[in-house]
């Protein structure tokens, strides 16, 4: 799915993220601290403050699949979102070049649609070994 706004005025790519999901959180920080993602802009779209990252996606949409936003607007999601971030990062470029060729994108998306059915039971469990001593 593919929806235009006006572009970053600073031509940077917005990555949307659910901060309150342990897994995001671990695997965003790693590309947080990757070469080239001060040239990203990470939003936590569950931190209150962000009640609708922007016009053309709301809250509930942006918690419920990952979006990226390139820097001419377009907003993507899922796996290709996946490759627009990957491709922005010159360490992880090469996934980024591979996930956006066929037939590697529909598989990508499949496996990315097959995740999110059981990322509510990951989160559940990386929540309860936090609970009970754990690192999250």
């Amino acid at each position: 799915m593919t929806e235009k706004v006006p572009a970053d005025p600073c031509g940077q790519l917005t990555v949307y993220y659910d901060g309150a999901c342990p897994l995001c959180r671990r695997e965003i920080a790693i590309y947080q601290s990757a070469e080239g993602a001060d040239r990203l802009s990470f939003v936590d779209v569950a931190r209150a403050e962000a009640c609708g990252p922007a016009a053309d996606l709301d809250r509930d949409r942006a918690l419920a699949r990952f979006h990226v936003r390139d820097s001419e607007g377009r907003l993507v999601s899922g796996a290709a979102a996946f490759g627009a971030m990957w491709l922005a990062l010159p360490r992880w470029r090469w996934l980024g070049w591979l996930v956006t060729r066929r037939p590697i994108t529909p598989i990508a998306e499949a496996a990315y649609r097959g995740f999110l059915k059981v990322r509510p039971a990951l989160q559940r469990r990386f929540r309860a070994r936090a609970v009970s001593g754990g690192t999250e």
